[in-house]
């Protein structure tokens, strides 16, 4: 048993959380302002493509972040017009993303890199691991929280400022709103529609963001559907978190450990299919407790469209 629960294994948990962890953030967002964004998948490949992409053109890790962030924020802005202006139903219209990007990102893979299934340059430079001063020489704890890349520490500091944003300043307050009663909203001038485009693009920066970290901060390279249902794993912990920032934090942290507690079992001579489907059936087995149904009724009050 203790070589199956250890630091390691808890270091793991906390860098494979990040991308779980950013993309749920984002889906809380949408959910917010009443947007049940089932694309989170979809966002977030795009934004792994995307950041493999600029790492390799521009030979930059940041500049290919901001790439990463700067094209899922496109690729949701369409997303959003689709959904908020043209009044298409929005659970259809993520379902569409997430294959749109699945089939855009292997189309792209061919076209670019003349490659299929994965692309890996033994040239490029993946996000550094950061020391933590003080932190690392801590026995235990500077082993799980320090060596781990920038991303995974921004993803835990903005559940903080997003807790902070939604329920302690005036704008994260009409956002809340938004979703809340948008009629009531609209009739004290509140721009609805202006709120949920808002929403959707903090997701498409937060989805690049989990994009960047998937593909740059744990393997650096990029392979077809290389997140893996990552991003639905992400739109569970967003309804088992109820949308608050904290609370989505605490349920990816328990996907984050299925997912690194799955790699450890392959060590033990299990079979390789049976541990990669563990969080999925943790996923599955959480659903089950969800009982409460605001999710949905906040994402069918926008607009008073199907969604």
């Amino acid at each position: 048993m203790q070589h199956l629960l250890d630091v390691s294994l808890f270091s793991s948990m906390i860098r494979m959380v990040a991308p779980i962890l950013l993309a749920a953030l984002g889906g809380a967002i949408c959910s917010r302002v009443g947007l049940f964004n089932v694309g989170l998948e979809g966002f977030v490949l795009v934004g792994a493509f995307s950041a493999i992409v600029g790492n390799f053109y521009t030979g930059n890790v940041w500049a290919a972040v901001l790439i990463a962030v700067a094209v899922t924020m496109l690729f949701s802005l369409i997303f959003a017009y689709i959904s908020i202006h043209l009044q298409a139903n929005v659970i259809v219209v993520g379902i569409s993303f997430n294959f749109l990007a699945l089939g855009l990102t292997a189309f792209s893979l061919r076209a670019i890199f003349h490659v299929k299934g994965a692309f890996y340059d033994k040239n490029m430079i993946g996000l550094p691991k950061w020391d933590i001063p003080f932190i690392k020489d801590i026995p235990v704890v500077g082993d799980i929280i320090s060596g781990h890349s920038p991303l995974v520490y921004l993803a835990f500091i903005l559940v903080f400022v997003l807790q902070y944003f939604l329920f302690k300043s005036v704008l994260g307050f009409r956002l809340v709103a938004v979703g809340e009663n948008p009629v009531a909203s609209k009739s004290i001038g509140i721009k609805v529609n202006r709120m949920q485009y808002l929403a959707v693009l903090i997701c498409g920066v937060l989805c690049g963001l989990a994009g960047a970290q998937l593909s740059l901060g744990q393997v650096t390279m990029f392979t077809e559907g290389m997140t893996a249902g990552r991003g639905f794993i992400a739109l569970v912990a967003t309804m088992l978190g109820q949308a608050n920032p904290i609370g989505v934090m605490a349920s990816s942290l328990l996907f984050g450990l299925m997912d690194a507690f799955s790699i450890r079992l392959q060590g033990f001579s299990l079979p390789t299919h049976f541990t990669q489907m563990l969080p999925y059936v943790v996923t599955l087995l959480a659903m089950l407790f969800f009982r409460r149904s605001n999710y949905l009724a906040d994402a069918q009050k926008a607009n008073g469209s199907s969604r």
